[in-house]
């Protein structure tokens, strides 16, 4: 008989958010694939468990070359415990590989839910959280993060992000550029640890208070772009979309076809609006 993986959601701050199946499973398993074993350590020794498996690592950098071992062992019977730094394994961690191999060899995998950043954000937020997407983490090149954000500049759904703090005010920043400096926003910090804050308010805003610093484990949540007519939506709003997607490299047609899409607007009324404001800089005061 083949084995079972399980994912094990594991605390994002508070140990005592740590799900109760969490310490049987690390106590049984026959395998427990850590993305930081020291931290596994730490942890298991708060909950009082001492695992009587083989510990072995998986993170990023041999998650490809230690997925067939760890499918190995499960083909041979072994219960396989999954668990990452913090969170649900597989989402913006390690996992995936691991999963679709199991799944591909018809394995049986199983979770243990636990504690999710993406969810307790949302939640704390303040924005509409009936239909949302987790984006998880932008690209660092401003370039490659800017035509990114661009592809979901129209999308109605709340954004969910993750993002390292020493890149928070640069990514608020182009969301501010990309989105407008009025859509609202939520940085959530140190989620269920000591020194949780949640700052709402407009990008623009949050963008000049990142640029202080920030620090700590960020998760980022933007409010969907809004339902827009021509009589919502002014020409000098349609005008600066246009310009951030031709700064981005689009020309000057494709960038007004897709503004128009985004607001629900006739091209004209776009390519009126552009040729205006030109017209307008010629003319000088």
């Amino acid at each position: 008989m083949t084995g079972i993986l399980v994912l094990a959601g594991t605390p994002i701050g508070d140990i005592s958010d740590a799900p109760p199946r969490l310490a049987t499973e690390l106590a049984g398993a026959d395998v427990i694939a850590a993305e930081d074993t020291r931290r596994l350590r730490r942890l298991t020794q708060a909950l009082g468990v001492q695992p009587t498996g083989r510990i072995v690592s998986y993170f990023e950098g041999n998650e490809a070359a230690r997925t067939p071992e760890l499918v190995e062992a499960l083909a041979g019977g072994a219960r396989v415990l999954l668990v990452t730094d913090a969170g649900m394994p597989s989402v913006s961690d390690p996992g995936y590989r691991l999963v679709a191999a199991a799944v591909e060899k018809d394995i049986k995998v199983t979770a243990v839910p636990g504690p999710s950043a993406v969810l307790t954000a949302l939640a704390l937020s303040g924005l509409p959280v009936d239909r949302f997407c987790f984006e998880g983490f932008l690209p660092r090149k401003a370039g490659e993060r800017l035509s990114r954000l661009r592809e979901v500049a129209g999308e109605r759904r709340t954004l969910v992000y993750f993002e390292a703090p020493h890149r928070l005010d640069d990514t608020l920043a182009a969301m501010a550029e990309v989105f407008g400096t009025q859509r609202r926003a939520a940085v959530c910090r140190e989620l269920t640890k000591t020194y949780e804050e949640v700052k709402r308010g407009p990008l623009g805003e949050l963008a000049e208070w990142a640029a202080e610093g920030v620090r700590g484990e960020i998760t980022v949540v933007v409010e969907g772009a809004p339902e827009q007519g021509a009589e919502e939506l002014d020409a000098a709003e349609l005008v600066r979309r246009v310009r951030v997607r031709e700064e981005a490299g689009e020309r000057r047609k494709e960038a007004i076809a897709a503004v128009a899409v985004e607001a629900g607007l006739p091209k004209r009324d776009v390519f009126d609006a552009v040729v205006a404001a030109k017209n307008a800089e010629r003319s000088g005061p």
